[in-house]
């Protein structure tokens, strides 16, 4: 009977997180509409050109995928601190293999994902099975990607691959979403490869974690180990499973990176984990764990990009405008997760 109680508690405990994913992904959208549409009335016809949204979504591609992965391990509780570096480290490998190793596309993917499946195997192991924070454990493949890049190549240089170079600069149009140049000419709206590979990660991660029971078990781990193990949780599988995914898909961006900047660089990707875990944040999800949505994530990013480009519209063009106003922004979400976490626990 007793059993059954705590059977009972840990479903409304779920049904609880899962409401206040909802609540929080509400709040996330409706503030990026009203920033956006704010931009559009009060900064001139730059925001009201389709291509500068396009534009966020180019440019923020590889960002979109480091989230997701991010929030699968925030949402188990966790932490992945080695994204960026390990963006930079797949950036770096796949340039020097397509310029100076005669490799094809193919083998920078294949590269790409071994360099993946590495990390996420290491950093898994170590955090599930032998239960050492997650902070640590990141915190040194972060060190170790950041020298195994300068090992790689130390110097920055473009790749000349022309295949790859054909691919980098595919352009995919957006029918009826163009506009008007200065001289009267339609220009089409386009978006780049990597935008489709993030909005599909997007849309099967937002479906696995919603219709499957592995996305279940994520938010159970997240919200209650012990109440997940009486479940018949396997916590320690599902701990390293988002690890591992984490770091695939932090390799999955790094890929996405290169298809953006076609070039090799151990200063690739600086500072792209803590946008990373700013972007999890805003898009609702919670650092303590078993609160999260991937569509919030995508509109994390995307609201990230529209604070960036409206510093920079009104001319704020120094970087510190930029932190503190993502700063004030970070506060503000966390301050609405602890708002909805007291209301939670009430």
């Amino acid at each position: 009977m007793n059993g059954m109680n705590n059977k009972t508690k840990t479903l409304l405990c779920k049904c609880r997180s899962l409401s206040d994913t909802h609540l929080l992904l509400v709040i996330t959208i409706t503030i990026f509409i009203a920033m956006y549409l704010c931009a559009v009335v009060f900064l001139g016809a730059g925001f009201k050109k389709p291509q500068t949204f396009f534009n966020m979504l180019n440019e923020n591609a590889s960002l979109i995928v480091l989230s997701c992965g991010l929030s699968l391990v925030m949402i188990t509780g966790g932490i992945d601190i080695s994204v960026g570096m390990l963006t930079a480290l797949v950036c770096m490998s796949c340039a020097v293999n397509l310029d100076f190793q005669g490799g094809t596309i193919g083998s920078a993917v294949m590269i790409a994902l071994l360099i993946g499946v590495g990390f996420g195997l290491v950093q898994g192991f170590l955090v599930a099975y032998l239960d050492i924070q997650p902070f640590i454990v990141t915190l040194a493949g972060m060190f170790f990607a950041k020298g195994m890049t300068t090992i790689v190549n130390s110097t920055q240089f473009n790749v000349q691959n022309e295949s790859f170079v054909k691919l980098m600069e595919t352009r995919i149009y957006v029918p009826g979403m163009g506009s008007l140049n200065k001289l009267g000419k339609y220009i089409p709206a386009y978006v780049e490869p990597g935008v489709i590979i993030a909005l599909l990660v997007v849309i099967v991660l937002f479906l696995a974690l919603r219709w499957t029971a592995l996305g279940r078990s994520f938010y159970a781990v997240g919200g209650n180990q012990q109440s997940a193990n009486m479940l018949g949780i396997n916590v320690r599988r599902t701990k390293f499973l988002a690890h591992f995914i984490c770091s695939m898909l932090a390799a999955v961006g790094g890929f996405v990176y290169f298809l953006h900047v076609g070039s090799g660089s151990p200063s690739h990707a600086s500072g792209a984990e803590m946008n990373a875990i700013a972007s999890s944040i805003i898009g609702g999800t919670m650092l303590s764990g078993g609160v999260g949505n991937i569509a919030g994530t995508l509109f994390g990013v995307m609201s990230l990009a529209t604070i960036k480009n409206i510093v920079s519209s009104l001319g704020l063009d120094e970087a510190w405008w930029t932190n503190i106003t993502v700063a004030f922004m970070i506060c503000l979400f966390l301050l609405i997760q602890s708002i909805v976490l007291s209301r939670k626990n009430k």
